[in-house]
This record gives C-alpha cells, sequence and structure tokens, in this order.
C-alpha cells in the first residue's frame, strides 16, 4: 500500500483530508475528499471527461466515435500490412470491449477492409481503405487545433512534467502486482 500523503498530518488513512481545491466547487461536494489520492483520481477523470467532449463534438459531423478514430490512427500508422484485430485492441487508447463489431461497423462504411490470413485463418488483418484515409487525414488539423485549445496555455516544462506524471500513475500500479480499481 502506498504511504498516505496529504496537505494536513492525520493519524489514519481513513480520515478527510483538508483540501480545497476547485473539483470540490465543480462537483459540489461539501466536505473534503477523503484523501489526497482520491481528488487526484476524480480530478483525472473530471479532465479526461472534458477533454474528450470536444473531441466527440470534433468527430460528430464526420459521424465517428472516438474509438472508430483511434482504430483509423493506428491502421494509418501501420501501413499497407495492416494489423491483426487483436494488435489494434492493444494499441487503443481506451479498451474497446469488442473490436469485432467496432470493425464490422467500420468496415460498412469503407473505411476498413479486413482478410483472414492464409497461414492462420483464425488471424483477421484489417487495413485502412483509401476513404479511410481521406477522414483520418482530413481531422489532423482540427485535432491539433483542438490539442492546443485545451492544452497549449501549458508552458513545454509543464507539459512534459503532466505527461511524465500520468505515465508513471499507470505505471507504478502495474509494476507493483496491484490491480487499478475503477471507483473514486
Amino acid at each position: 500500500m502506498l504511504p498516505f500523503r496529504s496537505h494536513a498530518t492525520l493519524p489514519s488513512h481513513s480520515q478527510p483530508v483538508a483540501m480545497v481545491g476547485e473539483l470540490r466547487a465543480q462537483i459540489r461536494q461539501p466536505g473534503p475528499f477523503r484523501s489526497l489520492e482520491a481528488e487526484a483520481y476524480l480530478n483525472v477523470l473530471r479532465t479526461s471527461t472534458a477533454l474528450l467532449a470536444e473531441l466527440v463534438e470534433l468527430l460528430r459531423p464526420h459521424e465517428l466515435t472516438q474509438p472508430q478514430y483511434n482504430v483509423l490512427r493506428i491502421l494509418r500508422g501501420a501501413g499497407e500490412q495492416g494489423l491483426p484485430s487483436g494488435e489494434i485492441g492493444e494499441r487503443m487508447v481506451s479498451r474497446e470491449p469488442d473490436m469485432t463489431r467496432l470493425l464490422d461497423r467500420m468496415e460498412a462504411r469503407g473505411f476498413v477492409s479486413r482478410q483472414r490470413g492464409p497461414a492462420d485463418r483464425r488471424v483477421v488483418t484489417a487495413r485502412i481503405t483509401d476513404e479511410g484515409r481521406r477522414v483520418v487525414d482530413a481531422l489532423d488539423v482540427p485535432v491539433q487545433e483542438m490539442h492546443a485549445r485545451q492544452l497549449g496555455h501549458l508552458s513545454e516544462e509543464e507539459l512534459r512534467t503532466l505527461v511524465a506524471l500520468l505515465e508513471r500513475a499507470r505505471r507504478e500500479p502495474q509494476q507493483r502486482g496491484s490491480r487499478p480499481v475503477g471507483d473514486g
């Protein structure tokens, strides 16, 4: 278990931490968070939701979901050889529980093509089509502009620190063998 850290010295991990932050006001939480870790966790979720909402709106006119956009970017990067569907799933930013169904919808729209492997018929390789490439290429500039709007107010040093901290937060629980929990 991680050592308990807070702004106040507390004798027990279960006692509330006296902190005042923007998140408490935004979610109208009357009392303090139970821990600094809980406050950080909820801030990450709140920030992720806010950032993702703008992407969802940007993708809406193209009738794309965030997972579909992610697949198009992955397949564009894979080149002409494409990728097996299992590997696409491993590269996704957010876990997609039914990659086959996602690829079915994308193939029906002409964004991807799929082919079974000659040596192992269980392996299905997906490739981006010309139409899929056209759509994802057209989104490059608007998505980059969105990133600049969302995070451009942070300095390069702050962005590097943010990236390093988020990567560390994801990496270290896995290295300790613990499993992340889903509630805050």
